[in-house]
């Protein structure tokens, strides 16, 4: 039996298709260029995003091991005072550090998530506008 020719590929007829009815040639080179710095801006992102969440972590660990150690202070130094109104006042004394630090605490971890997020939002906004200089400039060659 004779050996049937290969048919062609589906991409093979496409570009002939293309050449026959003169389309404009499509730079894939160019697209995935374009890709490429996408994928790179995601991951800038996601790297900025978890470097945040790292050190959210950490302020968190150092936000136990100070409180932890202040009530171990606090436990060691305790002596029952006589006097029922110098008890009050060191246990509101205690109450009130361990709320000013609470707070304090919570605007650090608060200002980290904001400039984390502002990082990351960045990059992204820089790759969309670097984007939209692409397509403006590939239509302006045309």
């Amino acid at each position: 039996m004779a050996k049937q020719p290969e048919p062609e590929s589906f991409m093979d007829m496409f570009s002939k298709i293309g050449r026959d009815l003169r389309m404009p040639q499509v730079d894939v080179d160019a697209i995935l260029s374009h890709h490429r710095k996408n994928l790179e801006a995601l991951e800038k992102s996601a790297r900025a995003t978890a470097a945040g969440a790292s050190s959210i972590m950490a302020r968190q660990r150092e936000v136990l091991q100070d409180s932890l150690r202040e009530v171990t202070e606090f436990s060691q130094n305790y002596r029952a005072p006589g006097n029922p109104q110098e008890l009050i006042a060191k246990q509101a004394d205690f109450a009130r550090r361990s709320f000013e630090a609470a707070v304090k605490n919570a605007g650090d971890v608060a200002d980290i998530v904001k400039k984390s997020g502002a990082e990351s939002v960045d990059i992204l906004r820089a790759r969309i506008k670097e984007a939209m200089d692409e397509i403006r400039q590939s239509y302006e060659k045309k």
